[in-house]
């Protein structure tokens, strides 16, 4: 028993460390076309062009949440659960509810949109060109929750490679590809607005033909019982109700920065501000390499009461995240003025200070994501909830006394940039203990192994060292900071190996990767 029980998280990690590489060429291909747009539009529109894009990503954000309803929240769970009990009438069923009520409300929601641009421009962020980008956004909203079940059903059916083409590549390479061609083309801030708008186009048409071509199964014929059907859309509905509320009540969090920022300031600290965003949740490709798949394969173990299997694999991926993150936590740190100077410029460099805040918070929050994917998985909706809106009020508060201030402590606040990544900071360390002690309530989960500690101790020693040679001679260009990163990272990598920091399961993948890499050179 205990030997079948071994196979099978040895199986599982292997599955994930697989689907993990496959997923990873996808977000460093998402990554580089994403930071690319946002850099082009900073660099040649200037931050205040750069500054109503991000307000407008954030508004249209709210209405998308509104009206997604957060039934993608809950295809995702039970897609795997209807799955391992080989329901697939029940599959189809709620895939085809999801897109016909999700298709209605978003339609309603972009022209909300659309005739409220105007107040929420002038009014609540005193611009009025913010306005033309309020309504182009107003038509995305549909467009992009209108893809969301497809997406879904991509990933709960584990077609993660087709999911990470289309959703990490597809779209940016639209989105990257419109914007040269707008600019070469002579056109203003249109660009921006056009390019966005055909990229997330270019997804839904993606997601739709890739999912009917690899998930027949969804437009096959066949229906449940009339008398199921209640039953089904009731559950569904009554565990995505609350992830409503909570994807809005999660935008207004990781927004509510840029809002203050935009309400107290003025566009332009926007932009500034969301030059350092970017930056610091590059600390989140290490846990979305490992999501795509961990929680519907957790999901579905939760079906068959796998417990033990679920904390092997929950503490494990925990490690893995911050194997990865350590490193690039230690650049953003030591050199947060390189790492913008490089990527967005010179302009933006009053943002050094506040990225190195959300670069802390980005760690605390990748780790423990799975603690917030545990809570999910058991069902715990409305406490996912509770524990988001309890973050928001805190994050709200902090942000309208913090923001307005010229000095924290010995922190100058920067065009009030400082307080908004220190307010962020304090309300993620609260938000992800909530879902600690809750994990460990419910199911007697930390998603932490001692080892853990060892990589904190192997990680200072590279990054003094760094510290050490940014007082002496180092340059902000892209050769030097390159030079030293390469340097620590052989360092570091050379320390985990030596240190003893990888346990069982650690090497069983890499001994998987190292045979996999030799049997394509032996080919």
């Amino acid at each position: 028993m205990r030997k079948e029980s071994t196979d099978k998280i040895n199986n599982s990690l292997k599955l994930i460390a697989k689907t993990s590489f496959i997923v990873f060429v996808g977000i460093v291909i998402s990554k580089l076309l994403g930071y690319s747009y946002r850099v082009m539009i900073a660099r040649y529109f200037g931050p205040s062009v750069y500054g109503q894009f991000s307000i407008a990503l954030m508004v249209s954000g709210w209405f998308i949440a509104f009206s997604a309803l957060g039934l993608s929240d809950g295809l995702l769970r039970f897609i795997p659960i209807y799955r391992g009990k080989n329901e697939t009438a029940k599959i189809k069923h709620i895939f085809r509810f999801s897109l016909l009520v999700t298709s209605v409300t978003s339609m309603i929601a972009g022209l909300l949109l659309y005739f409220l641009s105007e107040f929420i421009a002038v009014q609540i962020f005193h611009s009025q060109s913010l306005i033309i980008f309020l309504k182009v956004f107003s038509i995305i909203i549909p467009l992009s929750v209108i893809s969301y079940p497809f997406l879904v059903c991509l990933r709960a059916f584990e077609k993660i490679s087709w999911y990470s083409f289309v959703f990490n590549i597809a779209q940016n390479v639209i989105k990257v590809s419109c914007l040269l061609l707008f600019i070469t083309l002579g056109l203003n801030s249109n660009a921006v607005t056009l390019s966005y708008l055909l990229g997330i186009a270019g997804m839904l048409i993606i997601s739709y033909i890739v999912c009917r071509k690899l998930v027949p199964v969804l437009f096959d014929g066949g229906q449940v019982k009339p008398e199921e059907r209640k039953e089904l859309q009731r559950d569904l509905v009554s565990y995505s109700v609350p992830m409503l509320l909570f994807g809005i009540v999660s935008m207004v969090f990781y927004w509510i920065d840029s809002a203050s920022i935009g309400y107290f300031k003025s566009i332009t600290e926007v932009g500034f501000y969301n030059a350092a965003v970017p930056i610091a949740l590059l600390l989140g490709i290490a846990p979305e390499l490992f999501m795509q798949l961990f929680f519907p394969l957790i999901t579905r173990e939760y079906a068959k009461k796998r417990i033990h299997l679920i904390e092997q694999l929950s503490k494990q991926v925990a490690k893995w995240i911050l194997l990865i993150n350590l490193p690039v936590l230690a650049i953003i740190l030591v050199f947060p003025g390189a790492v913008i100077n490089i990527l967005f410029g010179g302009q933006y460099l009053i943002a050094e200070n506040a990225l190195r805040i959300l670069a802390i918070g980005s760690l605390i929050s990748s780790v423990f994501v799975i603690s917030n994917h545990l809570i999910t998985m058991i069902g715990k909706s409305k406490l996912v909830l509770i524990n988001i809106v309890i973050a928001s009020v805190v994050n709200l508060v902090l942000n309208f006394i913090l923001v307005p201030m010229q000095k924290i402590g010995f922190i100058e606040n920067a065009s009030g940039l400082n307080g908004a990544a220190i307010a962020t900071l304090i309300s993620v360390c609260l938000l992800n203990f909530l879902f600690v002690v809750q994990a460990h309530k419910h199911l007697s989960i930390i998603p932490i192994r001692r080892k853990m500690l060892n990589l904190f101790v192997i990680a200072l020693i590279p990054t003094l060292v760094l510290v050490y040679l940014r007082t002496k001679f180092v340059s902000n260009d892209l050769i030097t900071l390159g030079m030293l990163g390469a340097g620590y990272l052989a360092v570091y990598i050379v320390l985990v190996f030596i240190s003893g920091a990888l346990d069982k399961n650690d090497w069983l993948i890499v001994r998987s990767i190292w045979d996999k890499v030799s049997r394509t050179k032996g080919s």
